[in-house]
């Protein structure tokens, strides 16, 4: 496994077309993998897959991450959206590290801070004799309870907040729901609706592709490191061809 960053160069026409559709930097993406031909996009069931997750952290720092199987070769990314005029053998554009041996570190009780982009979406039926449909989550509330469902079984929890810190008093609660928003270290931001054409295949007119994307940063706790390890290479939640899905973790500096 292997774990890779790009920063986009916002000025280039390439990367503005790049960042203006999922479908299109997923494709780039996956362009990557001289080795992956386009009728093995799709990995195998249960194992390791390619995932990817745009930060925008301002204006000109956009940065990609890649978590995959294969070492990938960005070259194609770097004349089109980077500084390809300053890029060498020792330093191509981009950097890549591997991500096995931090995986087998991981282990139970350690702590992290972590950043998620998801898809949250649950399947609706507003008549008992309707198909069901699957919906965005679209406020923060039901966004966070979306994540905090899944922690089990992901091999995780997110770590909550000392009753000290917490503005709202314990039992409250919004709509029916438990209040999620001050008991856990976790945020959500940077909601963003994607809509676009989805590419013909063969045989197979080009469909309309909505979905709703946030972004969650908090701590968490390892739970379950079989489990976790999968959940970092197998992403959580829908849309990851569209950049859902990719958790990634970063050391805890100072208090929490």
């Amino acid at each position: 496994m292997f774990l890779t960053r790009f920063r986009m160069n916002t000025a280039r026409t390439g990367a503005r077309r790049l960042l203006s559709s999922p479908q299109v930097l997923h494709a780039a993406v996956m362009a990557s993998f001289p080795g992956l031909l386009p009728t093995e996009a799709a990995d195998a069931a249960g194992g390791p897959r390619v995932l990817w997750r745009l930060d925008e952290n301002a204006r000109a720092e956009v940065l990609l991450y890649v978590v995959s199987p294969d070492r990938p070769d960005l070259t194609h990314l770097v004349e089109q959206a980077g500084w390809p005029a300053v890029a060498d053998a020792q330093s191509p554009g981009w950097q890549t590290r591997p991500y096995a041996p931090f995986l087998d570190r991981l282990a139970q009780g350690q702590r992290w801070a972590f950043r998620l982009t998801a898809n949250p979406v649950h399947d609706i039926r507003r008549k008992p004799d309707e198909p069901r449909k699957r919906t965005a989550h679209l406020t923060p509330v039901h966004q966070m309870g979306w994540l905090l469902d899944r922690q089990e079984r992901c091999g995780f929890h997110v770590v909550e907040k000392p009753q000290s810190e917490r503005l709202l008093p314990a039992g409250t609660t919004h709509r029916g729901h438990g209040h999620h928003g001050d008991r856990y270290r976790l945020t959500v931001g940077d909601r963003r609706g994607l809509a676009f054409d989805k590419g013909r295949g063969e045989g197979k007119r080009a469909g309309r592709v909505s979905i709703v994307t946030v972004t969650f940063d908090g701590h968490l706790e390892v739970t379950d490191p079989v489990a976790f390890r999968r959940t970092l290479t197998r992403g959580l939640g829908k849309a990851k061809a569209y950049g859902c899905g990719l958790l990634t973790l970063a050391p805890l500096t100072g208090t929490e």
